[in-house]
């Protein structure tokens, strides 16, 4: 996005006319100054002038937008259209920024700018996702944008973000889980804590949250009397992630009642278990 920006952002000599017309409150300016006596490329670069001088971001949106109104489907408006976009999301009008990406996507799907129209629509749902207690919408929101620009622009400056991007919303959604598992754990609500913590390590199993879901079914499990599930847990645990501060609380626990961990029995752990060995599972 660095370079993009660079290239849209660029502080560029605008004509003396329309210089003035801003030079001091822009609400004014607009108001008083028709910008139909101007050219889509004063206006454009105005908009340009409003970013690179730190102004507001719905002020440069502003300008872009009438280019777009003025100047329908000129070179300048396809150009304007894009940054509206940009200039919105740097404001954290995220609907906006979202609403003029997609309609550049729909109106120049073709045109090299697209990539980034789609990053930025990704970007209006990804910037949104905040700690981890609010609701999840938005994060499968982003993580279904993200994918969108990973695999229809796999070879633009954009994919790599967004990969990594992804992989932190992803991350999110077990962040979440583990949440709502610990209040279930420190309840005593061990079945339903349980439930939480088998999505991380079923469905979530590349993130970071996984370590400390397996420690938590060893805890969930050993309060229920299940070992063989407790071992089979612990056993994960230190076949993939035995130098983390999760195992050795895990061994703790089991070698204080006089268990190992080692796979045990025949439940949906014990299959994780076999995947693991097999190398079909992380």
């Amino acid at each position: 996005m660095r370079g993009r920006t660079a290239r849209f952002v660029g502080v560029l000599t605008l004509s003396a006319t329309l210089a003035a017309c801003g030079g001091g409150n822009r609400s004014a300016a607009v108001s008083k100054t028709p910008l139909d006596n101007f050219t889509a490329e004063q206006i454009y670069k105005r908009g340009e002038w409003e970013l690179a001088n730190g102004r507001k971001g719905k002020d440069a949106a502003y300008y872009f937008s009438e280019v777009e109104r003025l100047y329908p489907y000129s070179e300048w408006a396809r150009r304007a259209l894009i940054m509206e976009a940009y200039s919105a999301h740097k404001d954290r009008d995220y609907e906006t920024s979202r609403a003029s990406a997609q309609r550049y996507i729909d109106t120049y799907p073709g045109e090299e700018d697209a990539a980034y129209a789609k990053y930025l629509l990704a970007l209006s749902y990804y910037d949104q996702i905040d700690d981890v207690g609010r609701d999840q919408g938005l994060t499968y929101q982003a993580l279904q944008a993200l994918r969108a620009v990973i695999e229809e622009y796999p070879d633009s400056e954009y994919a790599r973000s967004a990969m990594m991007k992804f992989d932190l919303a992803f991350d999110h959604l077990a962040a979440k889980e583990m949440e709502i598992g610990r209040y279930y754990l420190k309840q005593g609500h061990y079945s339903a804590a349980i439930n939480r913590f088998r999505v991380v390590v079923e469905q979530f199993q590349t993130t970071t949250q996984t370590p400390e879901a397996l420690h938590r079914l060893v805890e969930c499990y050993l309060a229920l009397g299940l070992t063989n599930e407790a071992q089979t847990a612990g056993a994960i645990l230190g076949h993939n992630f035995q130098s983390t501060p999760w195992y050795q609380d895990s061994y703790k626990l089991l070698t204080g009642k006089g268990l190992a961990p080692e796979a045990k029995g025949d439940s949906w752990l014990s299959r994780v278990y076999r995947q693991v060995i097999r190398g079909e599972w992380l």
